[in-house]
């Protein structure tokens, strides 16, 4: 009898024997005193990787963007973001409801990328009527496909002329990296570098193509990153002997970037067997 192929989301993933041994063999300390040696060793890993001067692990992707979203912006102060985006549609409200953070959905292109003349539209003027735009907020990949790395360049630069910060929700970051690397020619960390290096702060996920079983990581500067641990505690993400989680997510950093280039093949091949069913449609 044949396997059945969950397909619903990459986020069923589960950890290889490997990703399992090096939990295992992690050794362990405690994150909210700062001690655990298998967190900071990931953590330092990934603020390198990125290009960031310091990075803090978490629970999840959602606690992540929040912590971005609550150390970027105070109460009464607006982000920008897309109608359809992660940290707008599918993360409870959380900016609006714990961060007093008023979101400004924009509409998104064909492409999901959001027009620059409708992001500039959007950032209000210095007005006390109204609420102050303080960060763009990004999503790659977007609806399974990459933003182009023009695009990306063209949105952040005019975020810094407007006085803005960037937030980069990447929670599929290394799945657009491949993608650029293999366009390219190039090293997928390196194209991972380059994605980040446009933002003033990343979220990058590990517990979907990866394949580690929890976690997320929000890099930036090491003032943004002290703020996001405060809002991290309040947030009940504080988390102790959590090296056993962080191994796992090195663990993927190291085995299964290159790899994810195997799931875009079997996307692309089961797209274009579905695509040959007469009468299927998709929404």
């Amino acid at each position: 009898m044949s396997a059945i192929v969950d397909l619903r989301s990459d986020t069923v993933t589960r950890p290889t024997p490997g990703m399992r041994e090096a939990m295992f063999a992690a050794p362990l300390g405690d994150d909210v005193f700062g001690d655990d040696p298998s967190v900071n060793a990931l953590q330092e890993r990934i603020a390198a990787l990125l290009g960031k001067e310091a990075a803090l692990f978490m629970p999840t992707g959602t606690q992540s963007n929040l912590a971005a979203l609550m150390s970027h912006c105070q109460r009464g102060d607006e982000y920008l973001v897309g109608q359809m985006a992660h940290t707008y549609r599918w993360e409870g409200g959380g900016a609006a409801v714990l961060g007093s953070i008023q979101p400004q959905p924009i509409a998104h292109q064909a492409d999901g990328s959001l027009a620059l003349a409708d992001i500039e539209a959007a950032i209000k003027p210095d007005d006390a009527h109204f609420a102050r735009t303080r960060l763009l907020c990004l999503e790659n990949t977007f609806g399974g496909q990459p933003m182009s790395m023009a695009y990306l360049r063209d949105a952040t630069a005019l975020a810094r002329r407007h006085g803005l910060a960037t937030h980069l929700d990447g929670a599929r970051l290394f799945n657009a990296a491949v993608v650029q690397a293999q366009a390219n020619g190039g090293d997928p960390y390196a194209e991972a570098r380059a994605i980040a290096d446009l933002f003033d702060s990343v979220s990058v996920c590990f517990s979907k193509g990866l394949g580690a079983p929890v976690g997320s990581a929000l890099v930036g500067s090491r003032e943004l990153i002290a703020r996001a641990k405060r809002v991290r505690k309040m947030a009940g993400g504080g988390m102790r002997q959590a090296g056993l989680l962080a191994a796992a997510a090195s663990y993927a950093l190291e085995h299964h970037v290159a790899r994810l280039a195997e799931d875009h093949a079997n996307a692309r091949r089961l797209a274009e067997g579905l695509a040959g069913i007469e009468g299927l449609s998709f929404a």
